[in-house]
Parts: structure tokens; sequence; C-alpha cells
């Protein structure tokens, strides 16, 4: 054993002749531009990456030495031939990648090489430009296969032939292929759990009765329909993609699964049981012509009954963005009463009713943004609405208020995102007359949020505290011209909290904004204001990202670089500002922080004589000119200074001799008493 064990250890770290590296029976020879596979590996090597390499042919003999070969790696080669009896002395081989070759310039004598091949478990055919009939011909006697991977070929049609033989089949990848029919292609593969369609082109999905399936992604085709069998048997489906098509409806999914992922991002789906102008489709019927080789068969199908008869209690994740939705049926979220994340963003909702209790009890993300919601229904004397929200975004609509109360019952809210909204938080200031208070949004006492966002809600001023009693970490105020106006206690109410401030784009001057009590700030943004001085309350703040771009700056502190904000920087944006040539020493100083980066370092300009230069490239001539005058401007100074100077020293000689004597008897009739010896 101990002889074993040292010979093994003796082998884990032995290099080859030909640059490939052994580790514990993995030979790793990736990108050494070899042509062949190296002979003077370990016999006992069972895995063997060749991956980047320019082979060209494997042939009879490239694998003789390697008869434990399990694992054999070979893409973005060169890899035109596999010779009939290159696998025979590696039998036990279970994982072949072949991706990213030339396969198809002699596929059939590849093909009878992978019949030598009873054990292989994982084959990936990827990138090898096969038609179906070349797939076809490759796996025909691969009846082990359990993952196979063709994606990134040329197939456009499937068939019943072209899996016949792999039954044990489990994960199937077709993407990116040109395929745009599918002829009973799945039926024999019988444990088939994973299948991968996406970039293709199929227009429809009828019929759907891969029971047994449970992952299927058929995104980015041109579907438009998606029909399931109608049967009362359980499909064991998890995980149905259908975004990125052109689906007309809601899909029509099987009446029992285990359905909780259901992706249906960016169709064209609406509901059409109630049109905008007040007509109703309730009892419109569609009909589907099958057309199967000589038979015929008509499916009459009411698209919105169908939604009704699936059983989708087991869902948590719904994500119908980027849609044509203007309203939700009703009843359609009661169906669901499991859903813990739900997207309706970029649609065309109008008004979103939250209920009590279900089907929104279990809520976690409700992302209602880039709709032209007007109004938030709630029932009224509602008081369990959305109990376990943590994530509320109706950003980018037009809502001038939200209910009253709304986040007092979402006990665990925590992010919220009201921005490109026109409203304005609560207490507004004090009305002096009769005139009835505008509606206003009240987040005071929600002490479990941590990020509110407010940008571009045209904010006018945040008088009264609006966020007591909360834990703001993350607060985006930007775009907001009045919202820095009037009181700013409402700082106080975080400094201790807040972490990441924006404040771009508000007017902020220098002097509006005391930062020196956000101890616990480490990100802040004050970019796009008119800033012609760096606040000085900043240098003993501990920020690790500042935002200085778009301001009127002419220049940073000179010893930044040594204050508590120059040591903890990590990250500050300073373009956009008139920076002056001739004071750059507050560059050159960071230029030295170690660790401190200027992702817009490139940008950076300074004014010279009415040109724009780069502090980077800055010519010699400008340099010494910059101390030239700075020079003069000392000497200028002390030329200003001395006939001032001078002119006082006359004046003061002048009124000395003037006034000597009686200045002379004063001293002595004050201090000239004489003292006894």
């Amino acid at each position: 054993l101990v002889s074993g064990w040292g010979s093994r250890v003796i082998s884990a770290w032995a290099t080859s002749s030909g640059g490939c590296t052994l580790v514990q029976g993995i030979a790793d020879c990736t990108g050494r531009w070899l042509s062949s596979v190296p002979g003077n590996l370990q016999h006992d090597t069972e895995e063997l990456l060749l991956d980047d390499n320019t082979i060209q042919v494997l042939g009879n003999a490239s694998l003789l030495s390697y008869c434990r070969l399990r694992h054999l790696s070979l893409p973005r080669n060169q890899l035109e031939l596999i010779e009939p009896g290159a696998f025979l002395s590696s039998q036990g081989l279970h994982v072949l990648s072949l991706a990213d070759n030339l396969l198809f310039t002699n596929y059939s004598l590849t093909a009878a090489a992978l019949s030598a091949l009873p054990a292989l478990k994982t084959l990936n055919l990827a990138g090898n430009r096969l038609t179906e009939d070349m797939v076809s011909a490759l796996i025909w006697n691969l009846s082990s296969l359990e993952s196979l991977s063709v994606a990134r070929n040329i197939i456009m049609r499937l068939d019943s032939s072209v899996f016949a033989n792999q039954t044990q089949l489990l994960e199937l990848n077709l993407e990116k292929n040109y395929i745009f029919e599918i002829d009973q292609a799945f039926e024999g593969l019988q444990r088939l759990q994973r299948l991968n369609l996406a970039y293709n082109y199929l227009p429809c999905i009828v019929e759907f009765g891969l029971t047994q399936l449970r992952v299927l992604n058929v995104s980015n085709n041109v579907m438009e329909w998606f029909l399931a069998v109608e049967s009362d048997d359980l499909f064991e489906l998890e995980v149905l993609d259908l975004s990125h098509n052109h689906l007309l409806f809601f899909p029509l999914l099987p009446q029992q699964s285990k359905l909780h992922s259901l992706l249906l991002k960016d169709n064209k789906m609406s509901f059409y049981q109630r049109l905008p102008n007040g007509t109703s489709l309730a009892d419109v019927t569609v009909q589907f012509l099958l057309i199967d080789g000589n038979s015929t068969n008509v499916t009459t199908v009411s698209l919105w009954d169908e939604v009704c008869h699936s059983n989708l209690s087991s869902l948590r994740l719904l994500d119908m963005s980027q849609n044509q939705v203007w309203y939700l049926p009703e009843d359609f979220l009661a169906q669901m009463p499991s859903l813990t994340h739900l997207k309706l963003n970029q649609n065309c909702l109008e008004t979103f009713h939250l209920l009590e209790g279900d089907p929104l009890a279990t809520l976690m993300e409700l992302d209602l943004s880039q709709n032209r919601l007007v109004e938030l229904g709630v029932e009224v004397g509602a008081k369990d609405i959305l109990p376990n929200l943590q994530l509320f975004n109706l950003s980018a609509n037009r809502l001038r208020a939200l209910p009253p109360a709304v986040f007092t019952y979402t006990r665990k809210i925590t992010t919220v995102d009201l921005s490109h909204n026109q409203l304005d938080l609560c207490p507004r200031p004090a009305v002096l007359s009769k005139v009835e208070s505008p509606p206003c949004v009240d987040i005071r006492g929600v002490e479990t949020l941590t990020h509110l966002s407010l940008a571009s809600c045209g904010l006018q001023g945040l008088g009264g505290q609006p966020f007591q009693g909360t834990s703001l970490m993350h607060l985006d105020l930007s775009n907001n011209h009045q919202a820095l106006s009037g009181d700013m206690r409402w700082l106080q109410d975080i400094a201790l909290t807040l972490q990441v401030l924006s404040l771009r784009n508000t007017s902020l001057s220098s002097t509006v904004v005391d930062f020196s009590a956000l101890s616990s700030l480490v990100c802040l943004d004050i970019s796009g204001n008119s800033l012609t001085v760096f606040p000085s309350s900043l240098g003993g703040l501990k920020l690790q990202s500042l935002d200085l771009r778009d301001n009127s700056l002419p220049a940073l502190p000179a010893g930044v670089a040594q204050t508590p904000l120059g040591k903890s920087l990590q990250e500050v944006y300073l373009s956009q500002n008139p920076y002056n040539c001739c004071m750059l020493g507050w560059w050159h100083s960071l230029q030295q922080v170690q660790g401190l980066r200027v992702p817009d370092g490139q940008e950076v300009t300074c004014s010279y004589a009415s040109h724009t230069w780069s502090p980077r490239m800055l010519p010699d001539s400008i340099v010494q000119s910059c101390r030239w005058q700075m020079a003069n401007q000392a000497l200028l100074y002390l030329v200003l200074a001395l006939p001032t100077c001078l002119t006082l020293l006359v004046a003061f000689a002048v009124v000395f001799l003037t006034f000597k004597q009686k200045l002379l008897k004063m001293v002595k009739s004050r201090c000239g008493m004489s003292s006894p010896y």
C-alpha cells in the first residue's frame, strides 16, 4: 500500500515531454498545439483533456496506450475523422466531447468508430455542422447514452427515426439549430427529463404529451401556440421556458403537473375575455386544424376555460414581463396559492388589485414596473396585504399615490422602487390654505425597509422626516431637482444605517448637505450637479465609491489622498469637470494610491489656455508654463504687498517723529519716578 501510494504521488505531478500536466490520473493537454494524441502519458490515465489543439485525425492507434480511459475531451480541434478502430482499446469510455470540430466531413467512418463504445454515457457533438441524418448515423448504436448535445448544428427536421435507439437518454440539447418541425421525435424517449430546444424556428407546439419531462426550454423560437394534450395524467414538468417567442395567448398547460417555474417573458400575450372597447370573448372558441399525413383532426379550444382547468397549485415563479397584458382575468392568481415571484413588468396594466390573504399571501417579489398603472386597488378594510412581500417594484408608471398604509402589513418588505412616478412622501409640508393636500406615500415606521428608490419622482422637498422609523441602507434620490430644498433633518433619521446614497442631478451645492454624520456611508453619487467646491465634509468619511462626474469642479483638495476618504476609496469617477491643468497636484497624488480605480480616467480632462488636455499626457511645455505661472503669481503677490508694507512703515515713522517729544514726556511722566537705593 505504501509503495503504491508513493508511486501515485510521483505520477500525480509528472509532466510529459509534450507539455501536458498530469494530476492523479488526469492528463491536461489543453492548448498545446498538438497535432496528435501524445503517446508517452501514464498508462493508467483516466481523463484526457485535449481541448484547443490542432488534431485532425484520431487514428486507430491513437489511444492504444490508455486502456483505462473514462473521459476524453477534444473540443475546438480540427477533427475531421475518427478511424473505425480508434476506440477498440477504450471501450470503457463514459464521457466523450467532440464539440466544435469538422465531423460532418467523414461522419460515416466516425459513426463506425463510435459504435465501439457500449458504455458511453455522455456525448457532445455540438458545433460540427451536422444534419439530422448525420446525427442519426453517429448515435445509432449508442443505446447507453444518457446525455447528448447536438447544439449549434444544422438540424432542420426531427422525426421518430433520429433518436430511435436512445431509450436511456435523460438529457438532450438541441439549441441553436434550424429546427422548424418535430414529428414524434421524442415519444420513444421514456426516460427523458431535460429537453432544450431554444434558439430554433419552431412555430408551435400542439398536443404536448411528454409526461416524464421535468425541464423544457423552447425559448427564442417563433411559437404562437403551446397546447398540452387533454389528459388527466400527471406530468412531471417542473420548469417550462417559453420566453422570447410570439405567443398570442397564455399557454394551455397540462391539467395536472408539478410546474413550479413558468417563463413567458417577451411574447405578444394578452387576455381576450374582455376587450378595452367593452366587448367580451368569454364564449369564443378557436379551432385548430391538425394534419398528420392523410388524416385531419379538428380540435376546438376555449382559450380561457382551458387555463382555468390547469392545476397551478405548485407554481412559484411566473414571469409574464414584456407582453401586451392590460388586465388579469378574475381569479387568475387564485389558481397559484404557492406563488412567490410574480413579474408583470413592461406590460400595459392600468390597474392592479391587492387582495387580502390568498392568492398573494406567499408572494415575496412583485414587479409591476413599466406599465400604465394609475392606481393600486385595495379592498376596503383589508388588513393582511402582501404579508410576505420583500421586493416591490412600481417604477415607471403613472402613480401619484399608493393606498393609505399599504406597507403597514408588509412585515418583511426590504426593497421598494417607486422611481419615475410623480409622487411625494408623507408628511407633506403644512398647507395654510383650505385646499386639500395632494396625496402622498407614507413609509414612516416601516422598520424592515432597507432599499428605497425615488429617482425622478418630482419630489418637492423632504420636510417632516419622511424616513423616520426606517433602517434605510440604500437610498436613490437622483433626478429630483427640488428634493434638497428646505429642511434637511431627514438625513439624521438614517445617518447611522445609510450605506449607499445617490444625489445625482439634485441641484446639490457645496453647502446644502453636511455629510459628516453619515458614518456608515460607503457609496456616494453626487454627479450631475453644479458643485464648484469639493464638499469638505466628505474628507472624514470612509467611502469606497465616489462619483463626482459632470460637476463644475476646477480641482480637488491637494491633500485629498491623505484624508480618511483618500485612504478608503476603491473607486472614483472624475470625468466631465473643468479641471485646471495648473492645479493637478490632487490628480498625481490619487494616482499613487494603491488599489484605487478610476474607471473613467481616460475621459478626465483639464483646461489650459482655452484648450483641453488629458492629465495623463500633459505636454512638458504646459507643465513648465504652469510652474512659471505659479511663480509669477507668488511674485505678483509680493509686488502687490511690498508697497503697502512700505507705506505703512513710512506712515508709522512720520507719526513717531512728529509726536516724539510728547510721547517721551508722557512715558517719563508715567514711568520716570525715582526709586531709593
